[in-house]
């Protein structure tokens, strides 16, 4: 991959945890997620129906679909940290998001319904989230994909990099098209 097409695709660069989470690392991806809502608003509410069709790179999803998938990724998450929490390492259900991202909704639908749904999803997982255990923080999921299992205090860094991935790419479409 070129790398002008990598910076479009990754523009934070792809989710490395820490070899050694620390309680600084959580807390900091827990005020991430806290805050993601309101700055993902402030971002896209000023854009026209035009941009909101636009796609943040070639062949990529439109920033309409970005923000629904945001959505849809982030309420995932919130129910993989309950199973987490009140199952053995459960396996968990991935998602076809590619799929999620052609339906009616994710292409048309107003953006306000996501932006509706990730801060009221985000206030539930950041609560449930400042309330864990530095033991519950240890408890696991298995992803079927290669069968990769992942602690809550992973999961909590890979959302907080997934929200600011997503967000960089609808900032830098803005950017570039001086939006």
């Amino acid at each position: 991959m070129e790398k002008d097409e990598q910076h479009l695709r990754y523009p934070i660069g792809t989710f490395q945890a820490p070899e050694h989470i620390t309680e600084d690392h959580v807390n900091g991806w827990i005020t991430v997620l806290e805050q993601l809502p309101k700055r993902l608003e402030a971002l896209v509410s000023p854009l026209s129906h035009e941009q909101l069709e636009t796609p943040y790179r070639p062949e990529g999803w439109t920033v309409r679909q970005l923000v629904h998938h945001i959505s849809d990724s982030h309420h995932h998450s919130y129910i993989r940290f309950k199973w987490a929490l009140t199952e053995d390492n459960p396996v968990i259900k991935p998602y076809f998001e590619k799929e999620w991202s052609k339906l009616f909704d994710a292409k048309s639908a107003p953006i306000e319904m996501s932006l509706d749904h990730l801060r009221v999803v985000h206030a539930k997982l950041v609560y449930l989230l400042k309330g864990l255990t530095k033991e519950q923080l240890q408890r696991t999921f298995t992803h079927p994909d290669g069968n990769e299992v992942v602690t809550l205090e992973e999961n909590i860094g890979r959302y907080a990099w997934h929200g600011s991935h997503h967000y960089a790419h609808i900032e830098n479409l803005i950017k570039r098209e001086s939006w």
